[in-house]
């Protein structure tokens, strides 16, 4: 699908204007957005808008890293949106020439779709132009990094709580997916920062200078972005190990109580295993009282070992 809002000079809102009388009439500025556009409005892009086919295969060719480029007549943008449950990747391309920006996603775009509703109801259209709507749609999308970022921060949380009670192997399956979405998460924000860096740093986009203040502020929350996620996965790395050598030490614990315990009984093993034999003239075998002092021996043995274990910390 195809749509469109024109801007004439008086500032009238005219929207469902069709492509073909975007350059034979005079426009203030206009904004094309191809929402989930079919093969032959695709062919517009080239056609009608004589874009340049390396772009064009662009916004064909998912994903592309976020990034810039300047062509003669405009200048083309790779953003990235990210699916607030499944952290799938979603390209936004923007084209922003002189009195026109196009945007082309093969997905529904929230993002794109609350600008575009904000200039259909403003009363101020005067104060819009193609630069105010590229600043809008890519702080939209960087606005909606930060409750992901919230929720994978709250899931840490829980984890490191674990107010659940929940045995070592479900927390440490929680721990690695979540520091593997903040792997994917900075795989996007990343890039994102360095495509608004190169915004605010060209000296080829005259026409964002007059707005290059607003993007200074997307650039800072995307620092704020990147420090967030930078400190989470150190978070994930230190609980893990916290974790690991927790279970290290219950372990080590389990050993040196089955140790202790095997080695009380080892000397009694031995006593049992002598007096077990069946050899006829062995000379305690006739003794009357000889089975209850074996056994007072073994009891003596297994008493005293025990108290100098106990004594020497082992059952601590």
């Amino acid at each position: 699908m195809i749509r469109i809002t024109a801007i004439t000079h008086n500032n009238e809102r005219m929207t469902d204007v069709p492509i073909s009388d975007l350059k034979n009439k005079e426009w203030n500025w206009y904004w094309i957005d191809f929402n989930h556009p079919t093969e032959a409005e695709i062919e517009e892009l080239s056609k009608t808008l004589h874009f340049h086919p390396l772009a064009i295969e662009d916004c064909i060719h998912v994903l592309q890293r976020p990034k810039l480029d300047f062509y003669e007549s405009n200048t083309f943008f790779v953003s990235h949106s990210l699916h607030p449950e499944t952290l799938e990747k979603e390209e936004i391309n923007i084209f922003h020439g002189e009195g026109y920006i196009v945007t082309f996603h093969l997905l529904e775009s929230s993002e794109v779709n609350d600008v575009w509703n904000r200039l259909l109801v403003t009363d101020m259209v005067e104060k819009w132009d193609p630069s105010l709507v590229l600043y809008h749609i890519i702080d939209k999308l960087v606005d909606n990094y930060f409750p992901i970022v919230y929720q994978l921060e709250d899931t840490l949380k829980e984890i490191e709580d674990n107010s659940n009670e929940k045995s070592m192997e479900e927390l440490l399956d929680e721990l690695f997916d979540t520091r593997h979405n903040l792997l994917t998460l900075r795989h996007t924000v990343t890039p994102m920062r360095d495509l608004v860096y190169r915004i605010i740093n060209s000296h080829r986009l005259d026409l964002l200078q007059h707005r290059i203040e607003y993007f200074h502020d997307i650039h800072d929350h995307l620092l704020r972005l990147t420090e967030k996620i930078d400190a989470s996965r150190e978070l994930t790395a230190d609980i893990r190990d916290s974790y690991l050598s927790l279970n290290s030490h219950q372990t080590n614990k389990v050993m040196r109580i089955l140790t202790v315990i095997t080695t009380i009984f080892m000397p009694l093993t031995f006593i049992a295993g002598i007096y077990g034999m069946n050899f006829a003239h062995m000379p305690e075998l006739t003794y009357k009282y000889g089975y209850f002092v074996i056994q007072g021996m073994m009891i003596v043995i297994g008493i005293g070992m025990f108290l100098w274990f106990k004594q020497k910390g082992w059952f601590r």
